[in-house]
């Protein structure tokens, strides 16, 4: 049955664009500052139980970010893109729903995340390097971490049904408080104290559980009090094919781009290992600020999910492009802003990490060479979201496809015509300009419609592509 649009709802519709993306972004930083925290926490915490310990972590930890990413960004993406279209188009029953399917699909994905690495971890570490107690110590974090992964999938899905309502201030809030436990809870656990004994690097791990644990519980509870705008109901729970293929069909194709993503920076990874090993460690370093972009672009990106599904689900295809654009002015500019002041002064950054004169050395020829083109990072990242909230992912993806064909078999070719590291960096610079070039054109060219064109306005656009 079909309900009246909620005045929450109806904001996303009709308030101004841009202080709407502000205030919606605001909370959203905030979480993901927070999230990156609890990353660093563990960390630092784990350190002080030594190398082997912060080396077993360190092998796990791209593997757990993986995860992160598709829970969050892919499927989150699917997920929350799914019930703004529901609820413009005055589905209220639909978005209601899609609670449900969205728990089905988390825990579906959680359980394969944990097989697959309580299974194959011990033969993926070692491909990655792990030898000895440092493999050890990986194995102990990875079997904690990942039988508890349905946990985590639960935890950002349910973020995501939320952020798809337009409210960001509730996944906000519970991030927040759950770092506040997360920080005591953590070194209690790793090093024990009065009868509750240490439990090593598997305390780190229980602590992350714990936060994701009592996390899910309180998006649960709210999306079962009177103040959510879904109203989940488990004796109308009714699974139906339609409602999951509209959350999959966005969700995995970005999970191909988050697969590409990562694919392009392990690949400038192993280019920069010809050049020796501080190549690869000024390569590593430099290049975490672009890592450092993505909550800050993400912040933009969920609120484009919401106000770009919610508008496309109502009909108003021109107010969803006119938002999407706002957002990607605004990503690209302070990406752009962040990667020159980088590219001008790359030293600060390195030497938070370290004072070894060849990871400065090759770091800084990576910044210089990349920095000034962060932009294209932002502007594409940002529009990778919005079209999540279009429901059209189809040039996102084949623009990380373009970016990781440009990295790799640039830097390749500039590898066996006898370049020096610099020559890879440009490459990798190049690729990013490929990918913010190629989903912006085919979104101006009217690809979340129809065939792509070229139309000057988006008024022409929108004439050229008017709904049958």
């Amino acid at each position: 049955m079909n309900r009246a649009v909620d005045p929450r709802t109806q904001r996303l519709l009709e308030a101004p664009i841009v202080p709407t993306l502000l205030r919606l972004a605001a909370p959203n930083v905030l979480v993901m500052v927070a999230q990156a925290s609890v990353g660093l926490i563990e960390t630092y915490f784990v350190g002080k139980l030594g190398t082997d310990a912060l080396a077993g972590m360190a092998l796990v930890f791209p593997i757990v970010m993986l995860m992160q990413m598709t829970s969050a960004g892919a499927m989150g993406g699917g997920i929350a893109s799914s019930i703004a279209r529901a609820l413009g188009a005055r589905r209220r029953d639909d978005a209601d729903s899609l609670v449900f399917h969205a728990i089905a699909i988390a825990i579906g994905f959680g359980l394969l995340f944990m097989f697959a690495l309580l299974i194959g971890g011990r033969w993926l570490y070692a491909l990655m390097g792990g030898t000895g107690a440092s493999l050890d110590a990986a194995l102990t974090y990875s079997h904690v971490v990942f039988a508890g992964a349905v946990l985590v999938w639960i935890f950002n899905s349910l973020a995501a049904v939320i952020r798809g309502t337009g409210n960001m201030a509730v996944p906000a809030n519970v991030t927040v408080a759950g770092v506040v436990v997360l920080v005591p809870l953590s070194p209690l656990l790793i090093f024990g104290w009065g009868p509750i004994p240490g439990l090593g690097i598997a305390g780190g791990a229980v602590a992350l559980l714990v936060y994701y644990l009592g996390g899910s519980i309180a998006l649960w509870t709210y999306l079962r009090s009177e103040r959510s705008l879904l109203k989940p109901s488990w004796a109308k729970a009714r699974f139906r094919w339609p409602l999951f293929s509209d959350i999959l069909r966005i969700g995995l194709v970005g999970s191909v781009s988050t697969v590409a993503t990562n694919l392009s920076i392990g690949i400038a990874t192993a280019l920069s290992g010809h050049f020796g090993p501080g190549a690869i460690a000024g390569y590593g370093t430099a290049s975490r600020l672009e890592y450092l972009l993505v909550p800050l672009v993400f912040g933009l990106g969920a609120p484009l999910v919401a106000m770009v599904g919610t508008c496309i689900g109502a009909g108003q295809r021109e107010r969803a492009l006119r938002a999407t654009w706002a957002g990607a002015a605004i990503a690209f500019a302070l990406s752009g802003s962040i990667g020159l002041v980088a590219a001008l002064f790359p030293r600060p950054w390195l030497m938070l990490f370290g004072s070894d004169p060849a990871m400065l050395e090759a770091g800084s020829q990576y910044l210089r060479a990349v920095g000034p083109f962060y932009g294209f990072f932002g502007l594409g990242l940002v529009l990778y979201f919005a079209s999540q909230g279009a429901g059209r992912l189809l040039w996102p993806v084949m623009g990380n496809i373009a970016r990781l064909i440009v990295a790799g078999l640039g830097g390749w070719l500039a590898l066996r015509w006898g370049g020096a590291l610099v020559h890879v960096f440009v490459m990798q610079g190049v690729a990013l300009v490929v990918y913010g070039v190629v989903i912006a054109s085919a979104i101006a060219g009217g690809a979340w419609f129809g065939r792509v064109g070229w139309p000057r306005t988006t008024s022409s656009l929108l004439r050229r592509f008017q709904p049958s």
